[in-house]
């Protein structure tokens, strides 16, 4: 009850700023001080007064105000993170599911690399086949090494 006399003076009290400068001609002004005048009377007889009344002095709703700015700090903390990185979850998980496709060739002893971008392998000359030299008996497992190296095992 205390808040909507408060907004009722409020805006009686613009209501009387508005007549004094419509008196002095300035009716432009006198009309947009009236237009914010007439909000506080607006919000009490809508209700909205009473609710955020009702809503202020609960603390399960101040609790919920501050799991909701919990949730916030946290979300644009990721993003600051995310931003921070240079990559997006869009191109993270592109490369995750390259990874995954990558094959190893049968007769490689190193993982075979994905298609390349950039200057750097557009740059290179592609290179000469090299003559296959004698495997030794204890090089047998030189193309097991390398996939299990490449999956970190």
């Amino acid at each position: 009850m205390l808040a909507e006399t408060i907004c009722s003076a409020v805006s009686a009290a613009g209501l009387g700023i508005a007549a004094v400068t419509a008196y002095r001609k300035r009716f432009l002004a006198a009309t947009r001080i009236a237009a914010y005048s007439l909000v506080p009377i607006g919000l009490v007889l809508t209700g909205v007064v009473e609710w955020v009344a009702g809503i202020a002095f609960k603390p399960s709703v101040w609790l919920g105000f501050g799991v909701l700015g919990l949730s916030w700090l946290l979300f644009m903390t990721t993003r600051a993170i995310e931003r921070r990185s240079g990559t997006t979850r869009a191109e993270r998980k592109a490369a995750r599911a390259a990874g995954r496709n990558e094959a190893v060739a049968p007769g490689a002893s190193a993982p075979s690399l994905g298609a390349g971008s950039g200057a750097g392998a557009a740059a290179q000359p592609p290179s000469k086949p090299k003559k296959q030299e004698a495997v030794a008996p204890g090089d047998d497992f030189s193309d097991i090494e390398a996939i299990l190296k490449k999956h970190g095992i």
